[in-house]
C-alpha cells in the first residue's frame, strides 16, 4: 500500500507527510472531504501542526487523495486501530514481548503464538508494525501475564527473530 501512496505523490514530500500521517493513525477522508478518526472530525489545522507542513497542504492532500481513482478507496476506508496497550501493560497487569524479526518471513507470529499458548497464557494483542512506515520495524505482544524466561528462550529461537525484549 505505501509503494502505491508514496510513488502517486512522490514529487510532493510535504504531501507524503500528511498522507503518512493519515496512515499511520487509520485517519480516513470522508466523501465530504473532512478527515475522520472514526465518527470524529480532525480539523485540518491540527493536522498541518502534527505534520509539521502548513494548512493548505492538509487541503490540498486531501483533495489529490479523494480525487485518485487507486487511492480514494484506500483513504477513504482506513480505520483506527484502537488502542496500543503495550504502553499501558504495567498498569493493567499485563506483559509484553517487543519482537524484531524479518518483516518479510512468514510464520513469525504462529510461532510466538504457538510459543506463548504452551504457557497457557492469553495473548491480549498483537501488533506488526509497518515495515514501509517503520525503518526498524517490530512485533508488540500484549499478554494477560508475562511470560517465562524458557519462552523467551524459545522465541529468540524462531527463524527470523533478530532480538527480543520483554516488559
Amino acid at each position: 500500500m505505501w509503494k502505491k501512496i508514496s510513488k502517486k505523490l512522490s514529487r510532493f514530500p510535504a504531501r507524503l507527510k500528511v498522507a503518512r500521517l493519515l496512515v499511520e493513525l487509520g485517519l480516513n477522508i470522508s466523501a465530504s472531504g473532512e478527515v475522520m478518526c472514526g465518527p470524529v472530525e480532525i480539523p485540518q489545522a491540527e493536522i498541518a501542526k502534527a505534520a509539521g507542513v502548513d494548512r493548505r497542504v492538509v487541503r490540498d492532500t486531501v483533495k489529490t487523495l479523494s480525487g485518485d481513482g487507486e487511492l480514494s478507496p484506500i483513504f477513504s476506508n482506513l480505520k483506527p486501530a484502537g488502542p496500543h496497550l503495550g504502553t499501558v501493560a504495567k498498569y493493567l497487569g499485563y506483559g509484553v514481548v517487543e519482537i524484531w524479526a524479518d518483516p518479510h518471513r512468514s510464520g513469525t507470529l504462529a510461532a510466538v503464538a504457538s510459543i506463548i499458548s504452551k504457557e497457557k497464557v492469553s495473548i491480549r494483542q498483537a501488533i506488526a508494525e509497518d515495515p514501509d512506515l517503520i525503518p526498524d520495524p517490530k512485533l508488540v505482544i500484549v499478554t494477560e501475564k508475562e511470560v517465562s524466561g524458557d519462552a523467551l528462550k524459545a522465541i529468540l529461537k524462531v527463524p527470523g527473530v533478530s532480538r527480543i525484549s520483554a516488559y
